[in-house]
């Protein structure tokens, strides 16, 4: 992560903002340590996203057991032969970014003399995988504007530029990552930081088997257990503790009652981490777990209660023929 707070322009078609210095160092250590110095132990699920954390989870995009990218980017082939020729001058906000593999596949199926009126601006709290964005998307399409936003959507959302009408894309399932009170509040904000005309493509994970769910984060080449394992470099990172990542086992299980696959990062060992913020080492037992990430899963009912409130209306639901994921297109 990265807290430069000027604005960064490479040349005049690609600018960078930082907006992550607002939040400051010391609340991020503040919300870091409060995770781990609770009964059940937790680590926000945005903290995976340093420059290795965004690479190791673009290698699991790629993973034969995880379906969801696969599925998710027919699906946006489809939505863009619809609205590409109606995105003339228009901003397309990708939120939580990543790398660019479907915000490509959005902007090749725009025309060409619609492309060159638009500009991308991603969303993301890694700066790197940004830039790394930019300069792909600027090699397949020289003409396009991009405007990066390095910022926590969550809480930074209005920082987003306005003027325009706006397409917002959350991809990846992103709103899974949240509790359902939580997508509900997110959505009600996103809602009101909308203008009349903007639309959304939100894509959803549908629930499904749960074989086929826990297949895809339990890979058989280990690359989700490195990228799990990789929080705690983050966390090193920012709040000088020394987790060792080697001493903890990945585990990754649906939870049937919340309709959501839980990560967890379970001690190997007893362990006393040493950390410059705190009076005393923060202690873990062995087989006691720090949980990473929710990813929960959808029903229909569930798109109902996130449109419910938000002043969005669902314009379209394009679901893949297995029902395994949704793209689900709203406007305001």
């Amino acid at each position: 992560m990265n807290f430069q707070t000027q604005p960064v322009c490479a040349e005049p078609k690609l600018c960078m903002d930082n907006y992550l210095p607002k939040i400051g160092r010391r609340a991020i250590v503040n919300q870091i340590l409060a995770g781990l110095c609770c009964k059940k132990k937790y680590i926000s699920s945005m903290f995976f996203y340093d420059a290795e954390g965004s690479k190791l989870f673009e290698a699991i995009t790629h993973l034969p057991e995880y379906y969801p990218t696969r599925t998710e980017m027919g699906l946006i082939d489809e939505v863009a032969r619809q609205i590409g020729p109606q995105l003339e001058d228009t901003d397309i906000v990708e939120i939580g970014s990543g790398d660019c593999s479907k915000i490509s596949i959005l902007i090749e199926m725009i025309p060409e003399h619609v492309r060159n009126s638009i500009r991308y601006i991603p969303v993301d709290v890694c700066q790197a995988a940004i830039e790394d964005s930019a300069s792909i998307l600027s090699g397949k399409f020289p003409r396009i504007n991009i405007h990066g936003v390095v910022a926590d959507f969550i809480s930074q959302i209005d920082l987003i530029p306005k003027g325009k009408k706006r397409l917002f894309c959350l991809f990846g399932s992103t709103i899974g990552n949240f509790s359902r009170n939580q997508a509900a509040e997110f959505f009600v904000h996103l809602g009101k930081t909308m203008q009349p005309g903007d639309q959304l493509l939100l894509g959803i994970d549908r629930v499904k088997k749960i074989p086929i769910l826990e297949k895809a984060y339990n890979d058989s080449q280990g690359v989700t257990q490195e990228f799990n394992r990789n929080i705690l470099k983050v966390v090193n990172y920012l709040t000088g503790t020394d987790f060792d990542p080697t001493a903890f086992e990945h585990l990754a299980f649906y939870n049937s009652i919340h309709d959501r696959i839980e990560m967890h990062l379970k001690a190997s060992k007893d362990m006393a981490i040493s950390c410059p913020h705190t009076k005393s080492p923060i202690t873990i037992g062995k087989g006691e777990t720090i949980h990473t990430e929710n990813s929960h899963k959808f029903k229909d009912k569930h798109i109902e209660n996130l449109s419910h409130n938000s002043d969005l209306t669902v314009q379209n639901i394009l679901t893949d023929p297995n029902n395994w994921f949704s793209l689900v297109h709203f406007v305001k």
